[in-house]
């Protein structure tokens, strides 16, 4: 919001309203729950937007509301998606059959066929899915719409605190973080909120994004292991990233569950060639944005996530600490 204000635009906010995030002046605010966006016509008909752009379509009756609300009133539609309706994050959580996937995945790939992927885990997403939102906006001539599937979103404001659990054991002045194998070798897309910003902006302002599909995220996607280096690099961490051969860990140093063998890495060559997208801030400037961030905002009772002794345990057995004396030899 804050760049399409800068730009020179007229932006107005549709949200709730339970809370209010820093914004200019300029930018107008309707309050009310989306799934009644419908009750609004007729402030929406003084709003009369060129684009509408829906940040928050987790399910189909989501997108369908948002898209009825708006057809036949503003020109285009930008829907925000997540690159986990590929195929391949379905192989990494063991839901989609087929054979890994060494290649990364541009717009064209296969998607997941099992669907709902997060349907019973007690997070209250039941309903999600956003190849449903992206089928329900998608072949409108009336409203048509371009689909950003976003990778790993770290920066500051992230509730999910993406960079926490490495960034604690280094300000705790922890010797040595331990990975297995095969999470060191593992490699996700990633990418910094500002640099999302500026793609979203890219979709909502250029009208060569019309009817497309991209993929945002970083264009060189690092190992699990690379990223905690680059993490620590900017932290000022001199520890150790110590990896281990697969089953070294006990179950509670264990990553969450998924396939490991199974990379989750975007091309992201297409909106770079059509849309001239590039990234304005580096992975260091980004990294030390959010770690300055994460320092500032850390939430409470995170201590119960930790088990140093355990990790100590692992590390001293590693090195060779702690261990019996070799016998004498025999004369």
């Amino acid at each position: 919001m804050r760049r399409l204000h800068a730009a020179g635009h007229a932006v107005t906010l549709f949200h709730r309203g339970l809370s209010e995030v820093e914004l200019p002046a300029e930018v107008a605010h309707i309050h009310g729950e989306r799934a009644r966006i419908g009750e609004f016509a007729d402030q929406l008909q003084q709003v009369l937007p060129d684009v509408v752009l829906d940040m928050a379509a987790y399910s189909e009756a989501d997108a369908q509301a948002v898209s009825a609300a708006f057809r036949g009133l503003a020109r285009r539609i930008i829907v925000i998606s997540s690159q986990d309706v590929y195929a391949a994050y379905g192989r990494f959580h063991r839901k989609e059959p087929g054979p890994t996937e060494a290649s990364a995945y541009n717009e064209d790939a296969p998607l997941r066929t099992a669907l709902f992927p997060y349907r019973g885990n007690g997070r209250g997403l039941d309903d999600y899915e956003k190849i449903l939102v992206e089928r329900a906006v998608s072949g409108s001539a009336i409203l048509p719409a371009t689909i950003l599937r976003l990778p790993m979103v770290y920066g500051g404001g992230d509730p999910q605190h993406r960079l926490l659990t490495e960034l604690k054991r280094m300000d705790d002045g922890r010797p040595a973080i331990l990975l297995e194998e095969r999470f060191a070798a593992w490699r996700w897309t990633r990418s910094y909120v500002e640099n999302v910003a500026v793609a979203i902006v890219l979709a909502v302002t250029d009208t060569r994004a019309t009817g497309r599909t991209y993929n945002v995220g970083d264009s060189n996607t690092l190992s699990y292991a690379d990223w905690v280096r680059a993490i620590a690099r900017n932290a000022g961490w001199t520890g150790e990233v110590v990896v281990l051969p697969n089953g070294r860990l006990p179950d509670k140093l264990q990553p969450p569950a998924g396939d490991y063998d199974q990379h989750l890495v975007a091309d992201t060559t297409r909106i770079r060639n059509e849309l001239g997208y590039q990234d304005i801030a580096p992975l260091d400037v980004g990294l030390r944005l959010t770690i300055d961030w994460e320092r500032a905002h850390r939430p409470a009772g995170i201590e119960k996530l930790f088990d140093y002794p355990a990790e100590d345990a692992v590390l001293a057995e590693v090195r060779g600490a702690g261990r019996p004396a070799a016998p004498p030899p025999v004369s």
